[in-house]
């Protein structure tokens, strides 16, 4: 039995992820990016925004 006020747990996966996510947001905002290259940041951030239950 959870106790209600005890707040959800936070995973190692979890940060990983989060890490990930900002890495590949910070890969997004360089100017020198080929189409290529953006198409496919944007591909990996929605799968993995999704994975996350954030999308």
């Amino acid at each position: 039995m959870s106790d209600p006020e005890t707040p959800p747990k936070y995973t190692c996966n979890e940060y990983r992820e989060e890490m990930i996510l900002a890495a590949l947001q910070r890969q997004l905002a360089k100017p020198d990016l080929t189409p290529e290259t953006r198409s496919q940041l944007l591909m990996d951030i929605e799968k993995l925004e999704i994975a996350m239950g954030l999308d």
